[in-house]
C-alpha cells in the first residue's frame, strides 16, 4: 500500500468520490482560490470548477444552513469548517435542523451531509482556537461523530460518509494532517462507523483512546512495555455510534482501563466511556476507571502553558500504574 499524509489521504477521497457521483460538492471558507487553510482541497477548484468547490463567505450559520437545504433536495455537500470552534456559529443549524430533519420527516427526508475540520488543540492558536468540540456533538441524537487517528482510518471513514444517508460530523486534527501511514488503494474502502479497532494488545491493562490521543496512548504503552506492564489499546475511531463491545470485551480480558481525551475533564467523552465500563464491565474491575483529559482551563498562549494543558504520555504511564497498585 502506497503511504500518504492524512492531508492527502483526505483529499484523494474527495477526489475520488467527486469522480464517481457528480451530487458530491465541496463548500467552505478558503477551500478553492486558497486551496483550503490546511491544503486538503489543494488544486480542486481547478479540477472540479466553482460550482462544486464552492468558496462561501463569512458565515457559518448561513453556509451549513444552505448545505443542509442542498442534502434535502438530493446532493451531498461535504461542508469543512476552517476549524470545529467555527462550528459553534452554526450550532442551531447542526443540532436543530441537520440532527432532527430525518425525525420530524418520518424517515422521509434525508440529509447526507458531512460537515468536516481541525478539531482539538493547535499550536499556540489559544483558547478560542483549540477546543476539542466531539463532547458536545456526541450528545445529540441524529448526528454520526467521527474521529480518525491515521490516513487509513481518514480515507476509509470519510467516504463512509460521504455515502451515507446522515449527517456526520468529522473531526480532524490538526496535528495529525502531516502524518504519514499506509492506505489502501481500493477506491472502495471503507470503514464502518461504530467499529473500534485493538490498536495493541496487552494483557494488564486497556487504554481507550481516539483521534490525536491514541498516538499517544501508543507511545505510553510502548514505554510501559519496557517496565513489563502490557497495555491493551483500543482506538475509538467514531464517538457516535460508540463501539462499546470491544471497549468491554478488552476490559473484562485486563481487569482495568483508562480512558484518554484531549478535551476537559468535566463531562467529557472518557466520562461516558467510563460510565459504559461501569455499566457492563463492573464485576471485572479490579480497580476504578482512570481518566487522562486536557486541563480545566481556556488553552493559554504561551507554549509552556499550552504543553501543560494537553495530556502526555506520562500522564497516561502514570493513571497506568495507579489502576496497576504501583504508584
Amino acid at each position: 500500500m502506497p503511504e500518504l499524509t492524512l492531508r492527502d489521504a483526505l483529499r484523494t477521497t474527495l477526489i475520488q468520490e467527486m469522480d464517481r457521483d457528480r451530487s458530491v460538492i465541496l463548500m467552505g471558507e478558503d477551500i478553492g482560490v486558497y486551496q483550503g487553510t490546511f491544503r486538503v482541497t489543494a488544486d480542486l477548484l481547478d479540477r472540479f470548477g466553482p460550482q462544486r468547490v464552492i468558496d462561501t463567505p463569512i458565515s457559518e450559520l448561513g453556509f451549513v444552513g444552505a448545505a443542509i437545504g442542498m442534502a434535502m433536495l438530493g446532493l451531498r455537500p461535504v461542508v469543512e469548517v476552517m476549524t470545529w470552534n467555527f462550528s459553534l456559529l452554526a450550532m442551531d443549524q447542526i443540532v436543530n435542523n441537520a440532527a432532527k430533519v430525518r425525525y420530524f420527516s418520518g424517515g422521509q427526508v434525508d440529509v447526507p451531509l458531512v460537515i468536516r475540520g481541525p478539531n482539538g488543540a493547535g499550536v499556540q492558536l489559544s483558547a478560542q482556537h483549540s477546543q476539542s468540540l466531539e463532547a458536545i456533538y456526541a450528545h445529540f441524537p441524529g448526528l454520526f461523530v467521527v474521529a480518525p487517528a491515521t490516513p487509513q482510518e481518514a480515507k476509509g471513514l470519510l467516504r463512509t460518509a460521504i455515502r451515507g444517508r446522515d449527517p456526520v460530523i468529522f473531526l480532524e486534527n490538526a496535528a495529525l494532517y502531516g502524518m504519514k501511514g499506509e492506505v489502501p488503494e481500493d477506491p472502495e474502502f471503507a470503514l464502518p462507523f461504530g467499529q473500534a479497532e485493538v490498536a495493541r494488545s496487552g494483557r494488564d491493562v486497556t487504554v481507550i483512546a481516539y483521534s490525536r490521543m491514541l498516538h499517544v496512548a501508543l507511545a505510553a504503552a510502548e514505554r510501559l512495555a519496557g517496565e513489563e506492564i502490557e497495555a491493551e489499546v483500543v482506538n475509538l475511531r467514531s464517538l457516535r455510534p460508540m463501539d462499546t463491545k470491544t471497549v468491554v470485551e478488552s476490559v473484562v480480558r485486563t481487569h482495568r482501563a483508562v480512558v484518554v481525551q484531549e478535551q476537559w475533564r468535566l463531562f467529557g467523552a472518557a466520562a461516558e466511556i467510563a460510565a459504559s465500563i461501569y455499566e457492563q464491565a463492573f464485576d471485572h474491575l479490579d480497580a476504578p476507571v482512570e481518566r487522562v483529559t486536557g486541563a480545566d482551563v481556556p488553552m493559554p498562549y504561551a507554549r509552556n502553558l499550552e504543553l501543560m494543558a494537553v495530556p502526555h504520555e506520562e500522564d497516561i504511564v502514570r493513571a497506568v500504574k495507579k489502576t496497576l497498585n504501583r504508584t
